[in-house]
C-alpha cells in the first residue's frame, strides 16, 4: 500500500502564498503545482520555472504572416490580376512592395496574435472541451493553492500551517 499523498493547501492572500513558497524552498520540499486567480509577481522565479518560449513562437508566426502577405501580393500583382496603374510596372514586385507594407503588416499581426493564442490554449490544455486542470474551482476566483505529491505529509502540513494556510486537503495520490 502506497503512502504517497496529494496535499492541497489553500491560501487567501498572495503574500501568504509567496511566504509559503519560500518556506518550502528553504526546507527543500518540492512544490508540484501552484494555482492562482491572477499572475503573482515573482512566483515563476520562486518556483524555478524556465522562461516561456511563446515569444519565439510568436516571432515565427509573424514571419509566416509576412511571408504569406508577400506571396499573396506578388501573386496578385504578377499573375492573377496584373495591371498598369500610374505607370508602375506590374512585373516588378520589389518596386511596388511599399504600397503593400500595411496589408503585410496587418497579416503579420493577425497570424502572430491568433496562432500564439491557439498555441497557448493547446499547450496549457485550455482548449474547448478539455477537462479543467485545477482541483478546486475557487482558484479561478479568489483563492491561491499549492499542490504537493509527497510521503512526508506531516512536515508539509506543518509548514502550510506555519505560513498561514486557510485549508488543507489530503487525498490519495
Amino acid at each position: 500500500m502506497s503512502t504517497t499523498k496529494r496535499i492541497f493547501g489553500i491560501y487567501a492572500d498572495d503574500d501568504d502564498l509567496m511566504n509559503g513558497v519560500h518556506a518550502f524552498n528553504d526546507k527543500g520540499i518540492k512544490i508540484d503545482e501552484v494555482y492562482t486567480p491572477f499572475p503573482v509577481h515573482g512566483l515563476d522565479k520562486a518556483l524555478g520555472l524556465r522562461k516561456t518560449r511563446i515569444s519565439d513562437a510568436a516571432f515565427l508566426y509573424a514571419v509566416y504572416g509576412v511571408t504569406i502577405g508577400s506571396l499573396v501580393t506578388f501573386y496578385t500583382m504578377n499573375h492573377d490580376w496584373p495591371q498598369n496603374i500610374g505607370g508602375k510596372p506590374a512585373f516588378d514586385w520589389a518596386h511596388n512592395m511599399p504600397a503593400f507594407v500595411v496589408p503585410m503588416f496587418e497579416l503579420m499581426v493577425f497570424c502572430a496574435a491568433h496562432m500564439m493564442s491557439l498555441t497557448f490554449l493547446v499547450r496549457n490544455k485550455m482548449y474547448p472541451g478539455c477537462p479543467p486542470q485545477n482541483p478546486d474551482p475557487r482558484t479561478t476566483d479568489d483563492k491561491f493553492m499549492m499542490e504537493f505529491v509527497t510521503d512526508n505529509v506531516d512536515a508539509v502540513k506543518q509548514i502550510l500551517i506555519d505560513t498561514g494556510v486557510e485549508e488543507i486537503t489530503v487525498k490519495d495520490a
